[in-house]
């Protein structure tokens, strides 16, 4: 299963769907898919924004400058990671630390 964890200046993804085969897993594809456009999103617009850590099963995102624009694209990428949820419930669950 894939765990996402939301706080205010840090996203943290952790684990692997197990959703099919490695290769052919669409659900740890999309989180993929979702978390990397958002990071380079947010590198285009200031790179000096955000600390990331891409590894196998690992994706860490720390918030250093939040902005407008930062703040809508990864309020964004939670929302996109929120619908894959609701689809696949079995395969990927979302922390959000409430503030």
């Amino acid at each position: 299963m894939i765990k996402v964890n939301i706080k205010k200046d840090q996203v943290t993804i952790k684990g692997h769907a197990d959703y099919e085969e490695f290769g052919k897993d669409i659900v740890c594809a999309s989180v993929t898919s979702i978390a990397t456009t958002t990071i380079n999103a947010i590198i285009r617009l200031d790179s000096e924004a955000i600390d990331f850590k891409s590894d196998s099963g690992l994706i860490d995102i720390i918030i250093k400058k939040h902005s407008d624009l930062v703040d809508i694209l990864i309020l964004n990428m939670t929302e996109l990671l929120k619908e894959l949820e609701k689809e696949y419930k079995k395969y990927i669950k979302i922390n959000e630390e409430v503030l």
